[in-house]
């Protein structure tokens, strides 16, 4: 599933063409949206909130997620179907295997931008009141809760915990506070070098701990556990990552 980081290379490559403020040529793909309703309307801006794209119109909102396995080509096709495609005067936007929907606002009016580890308005103070909010919360969990860290993914997660050397099923009410302090930061911190390493085409060279076998710092095999409420696969140390809880 890509991550908040990958969010924003989308949206980087597509404000290089400059699209904003044109207007939509033609709509279509196998989505069971109203395509008709996206033909011939202007483009506002496009954004990213977290993992959902957007193309932002006047009264509402085009949200595209790319779930599991979705996928994207700016001026070129796959021979799969698309679920959506944007034509611009100068410009093909083929979007795959993604939700796509309508949402009936303005993205202002919807998406919380302070919560979104990426954008300009992230606010570290309000996800540490969010997280103070959830002491039962597991630490795993709390990094997949997009209402707190929206783009924060599996691999943010697993990074983050092992830098940090917190165990993924420490609770955050038993994490100290400079414990929680650092969560937070680091979570910024580690998602915009996810952001430059995959610019580079170097992300997974500096993995340390997601789907490796070796705790780098003890030498010693890593624990490969499904944990949390969506069982998403953890990769900790059980010696060197601190396990804060009853």
């Amino acid at each position: 599933m890509p991550e908040g980081p990958s969010i924003v290379i989308l949206r980087e490559a597509i404000d290089a063409l400059h699209l904003e403020s044109q207007v939509i040529r033609l709509a279509e793909g196998n989505s069971k949206i109203d395509k008709d309703r996206l033909t011939d309307q202007k483009v506002l801006a496009f954004r990213s909130w977290g993992k959902h794209f957007l193309v932002c119109f006047e009264d509402f909102t085009l949200r595209i997620h790319f779930m599991l396995f979705g996928s994207y080509l700016i001026n070129e096709r796959k021979k799969t179907p698309p679920r959506l495609t944007l034509v611009f005067d100068d410009a093909e936007l083929n979007f795959y295997v993604c939700s796509v929907a309508i949402l009936e606002q303005p993205a202002d009016s919807i998406y919380d931008w302070s919560s979104d580890i990426m954008s300009d308005q992230w606010s570290p103070e309000n996800a540490i009141n969010k997280l103070q909010d959830k002491p039962k919360m597991l630490a795993c969990d709390a990094l997949l809760d997009q209402n707190i860290f929206s783009g924060s993914g599996n691999i943010i997660k697993n990074e983050v915990l092992f830098r940090i050397q917190v165990h993924p099923l420490s609770t955050i009410g038993a994490l100290p506070k400079a414990k929680r302090e650092e969560l937070v930061r680091e979570t910024s911190h580690y998602s915009f070098d996810f952001l430059h390493w995959k610019k580079e085409f170097t992300l997974k060279k500096h993995w340390l701990a997601h789907t490796k076998k070796t705790c780098p710092r003890c030498l010693i095999p890593f624990h490969k556990e499904y944990l949390g409420k969506t069982k998403r696969r953890s990769y900790f140390c059980e010696n060197c990552q601190v396990f804060y809880g009853n």
